[in-house]
């Protein structure tokens, strides 16, 4: 970041690399709101074709060395535009990016394009993805700002994707309480919900225990809509500690339940490191964390061929080492 905020004049508030590293840390930013201010210097420093082609690539290599063998990884095209990049532009350096991280490393992904849900471009952005689509975008997600813009103002877009077979994973219940995620479930019919734990307010529970679903918690669960709950992040904008976070109950009480990093840069985060705390502070054995795992596999937005590949080649393979014993058919080929 350093190297690139000087290519193009951009001053940063930190200009040396580990003290940089300790001011994006996010960690008691206590709000989704401030959370989010730290996206204005990431977002200045790729305004240049080359400045994402390396971005993408260097994500791609990060996330290899640390063990991931698939990902999903989403950006909004239109914050990099700024210094007059086409929006295809932006897409394109981030597909050359990937492309040439995932031939150096093995690594096989997919795009999800985000629109800002405060501003009003979502169709454009739900047609960049459809265009696309045959080179490595998956999908669409509505980002940004919970608490006053709900994701149906965005039909048109999330119908523009859909009826092109893409898939449509929503920020929600992260901080727009049960209103958003109601209405990225009934009114915009959600394949994923972007952390979703604010579903936890539909339940009843006790002794740290689910015991009563409410209507959408239990539509949320009966239907397996996919949460992608991001512990860390979710520690660092409620203020939650460890312990409180819902991930354990909800994933005990059979919701479908998959972990994540969100941003690894505002939370000094990894994959790694998300499965470690669950596995600290909730209890999360080694059948848990193949069962998250596969819950992932499945709901991600690739072809089911690929899933089933990475399944018996990569993921259970290494869970099996590690000691899992997995007791029922997965669906994958297990």
């Amino acid at each position: 970041m350093v190297e690139l905020a000087a290519s193009v004049g951009h001053r940063l508030p930190v200009h040396e690399p580990t003290a940089l590293a300790d001011w994006f840390d996010q960690g008691r930013s206590g709000s989704l709101e401030r959370y989010l201010e730290a996206f204005v210097h990431t977002v200045a420093v790729m305004q240049t074709t080359e400045a994402i082609h390396r971005v993408a690539r260097e994500a791609v290599e990060d996330l290899s060395a640390d063990g991931v063998v698939y990902a999903e990884i989403r950006f909004a095209p239109h914050l990099l535009t700024r210094r007059g990049l086409a929006p295809e532009a932006v897409v394109e350096a981030a597909i050359a990016g990937m492309t040439e991280g995932a031939a150096a490393t093995g690594l096989e992904w997919g795009l999800i394009l985000d629109a800002m849900r405060q501003e009003d471009d979502s169709l454009e952005v739900a047609r960049l993805a459809v265009r696309y689509a045959d080179h490595g975008v998956v999908g669409f997600d509505l980002a940004g700002p919970e608490a006053g813009f709900p994701p149906d103002a965005h039909l048109p877009a999330i119908r523009h994707v859909r009826e092109a077979g893409l898939g449509v994973t929503l920020h929600a219940g992260e901080a727009g309480g049960l209103a958003s995620l109601a209405a990225a479930v009934h009114r915009c019919g959600a394949d994923r919900i972007g952390h979703g734990v604010e579903v936890i307010d539909d339940c009843i529970v006790r002794d740290g225990t689910v015991v009563s679903l409410g209507p959408l918690a239990a539509t949320l669960r009966d239907r397996r809509i996919p949460l992608e709950v991001c512990p860390t992040s979710n520690l660092h904008t409620k203020g939650w500690n460890a312990e409180e976070h819902p991930v354990g109950m909800l994933h005990r009480a059979g919701f479908a339940v998959t972990v994540n990093t969100d941003n690894r840069l505002m939370s000094r985060t990894s994959m790694s490191a998300e499965l470690e705390l669950v596995r600290e502070h909730h209890g999360f054995g080694v059948d848990d964390l193949l069962a998250v795992t596969h819950t992932a596999l499945r709901a991600a937005f690739c072809p089911w061929d690929t899933k089933r590949r990475l399944w018996s080649e990569e993921v259970l393979p290494r869970y099996l080492e590690a000691g899992a014993r997995p007791s029922v058919s997965s669906g994958l080929g297990l």
